[in-house]
């Protein structure tokens, strides 16, 4: 069986024998999507693994790929020039669902100067990473996505604007394992495929609603696993269409239906990787001290870094009591009404989960938003309150998490916090990305709002 990671020297190989004859280079974007160019890999090989180029409207438009206006990084006024990808040859890889395919994935450069763009998500996470290897810590995580599959290819679905799309299923799937068997052709090849392409795949199970699937692989350094959920997420639609089928990754498609979380864990180790710091067995919960002020962190700093973890107007519709997304910012100990849980036991497996982020959020942004607000609370100091035990929907005592991606913008734009860790310009952009989505949002007519008043105003 052929190695999933690939060498430079491989892949010249693997070109050879005629094995591999299309490199796609990728970059991640702002809304955690790959976007890139695909090479006759010979082509790929005589220069492009050194550097290519894209336009810098790539990092200044909307989902839609609309250029926005306004961003100081990009505009027409300055032209849309270049930016430099740059390959990082560490993530080379077979792309075992697209025949005779290898991958890369990119850093951003400036065209100029050949440094990192400070707004691209990777350089915002490789930031957050070397404030970690500063301190001696490495961070481990891992992404629990969740989706929903349907029984439909996306071009059908689109013809009718996506209207009462057919879930793989009739009925609520969680943990079923006669569902999720009949749902195992697309499910098994995702396996399967990750596991070929270089990430560990767990398991794969049935979630909540009819439909719903969560893919777990297995945690990994915060960077890698960035990449990888990058991918994860890519692979799972090309190979659902591949078999006629279509999946989605909204926070929240059909309000009477369960949402999709992206569960993140998190836990420091050593720069080896080799010695977790997480634990200490003379805590009462196992938690070391800097564990406490990380969780410490997360928690008084919710608010500021949840635009990064719900990045959308239907973010936000996914917050909701009773559903097992959280409405409260509390960590407690495996209690899922809350939006931070203590999970595992012993030294290797206790960690915190953040369960306040949608399947979808961009994991760069994600992961560096926490890591800041984790390292925050260490530095300070800050004291962890004892865990909330209980139904946190029902305590309104609790600290809420933001409602609405206003004030998530207005919390982000106000945070000292993320001005320090990021840079003033790097959280311009992103306030600027929030209020254009807000903007596009407010002038727009829902289907709501025509079904219910049209006749009846």
């Amino acid at each position: 069986m052929s190695e999933p990671l690939l060498s430079l020297d491989a892949l010249k190989q693997a070109v050879a024998d005629g094995q591999i004859d299309t490199v796609l280079a990728c970059m991640v974007d702002m809304q955690g999507r790959l976007v890139g160019k695909r090479f006759q890999a010979e082509f790929f090989l005589d220069s492009a693994f050194e550097e290519t180029h894209c336009c810098n409207y790539l990092l200044a438009d909307d989902i839609d790929m609309e250029p926005v206006p306004g961003y100081a990084a990009a505009s027409w006024s300055q032209g849309y020039g270049d930016f430099v990808l740059k390959p990082d040859l560490a993530t080379l890889r077979r792309v075992p669902w697209l025949e005779g395919t290898a991958l890369v994935l990119c850093d951003v450069l400036d065209h100029h100067h050949r440094q990192d763009l400070p707004h691209s998500p990777r350089a915002i996470l490789k930031k957050q990473v070397a404030r970690l290897a500063e301190r001696g810590y490495l961070g481990m995580f891992a992404s629990e996505l969740e989706f929903y599959l349907f029984d439909e290819p996306y071009e059908a679905l689109h013809r009718r604007n996506y209207s009462h799309p057919k879930t793989a299923a009739h009925y609520i799937e969680d943990y079923s394992i006669l569902q999720t068997t009949r749902e195992e052709p697309v499910l098994r090849a995702i396996r399967k495929h990750l596991q070929a392409s270089g990430i560990p795949v767990e398991n794969s199970k049935g979630e909540w609603g009819p439909g719903q699937e969560e893919i777990n692989v297995r945690y990994a350094e915060v960077l890698t696993m960035a990449d990888r959920h990058a991918l994860i997420k890519h692979a799972c639609k090309e190979i659902a269409w591949q078999q006629g089928k279509s999946i989605t990754f909204m926070a929240k498609w059909r309000y009477d239906l369960a949402g999709s979380s992206c569960h993140i864990h998190s836990s420091l180790w050593d720069l080896k990787g080799k010695k977790p710091l997480f634990f200490d067995a003379k805590d009462e919960f196992g938690m070391s001290r800097l564990m406490r002020g990380w969780v410490a962190g997360q928690l008084k700093y919710a608010s500021e870094i949840t635009y990064f973890l719900a990045p959308y107007i239907n973010s936000y519709k996914r917050f909701q009591a009773g559903t097992f997304a959280p409405t409260r910012a509390a960590w407690s100990r495996d209690n899922r009404t809350a939006g931070f849980r203590l999970c595992g036991e012993g030294s290797k497996s206790v960690r915190i989960e953040c369960r306040i982020g949608g399947a979808d959020l961009n994991p760069y942004l994600a992961y560096a938003a926490l890591i800041a607000a984790g390292l925050a609370g260490i530095d300070e100091q800050l004291e962890l309150g004892a865990p909330f035990a209980g139904d946190a929907y029902l305590d309104d005592q609790l600290p809420e998490v933001d409602k609405t991606l206003r004030e998530a913008t207005a919390a982000l734009d106000g945070s000292r916090l993320l001005r320090q860790a990021f840079g003033d310009a790097v959280v311009d952009h992103y306030v600027h990305t929030a209020r254009w989505e807000q903007k596009e949002y407010d002038r727009r007519i829902t289907d709501w709002e025509l079904q219910r008043g049209f006749e009846r105003y």
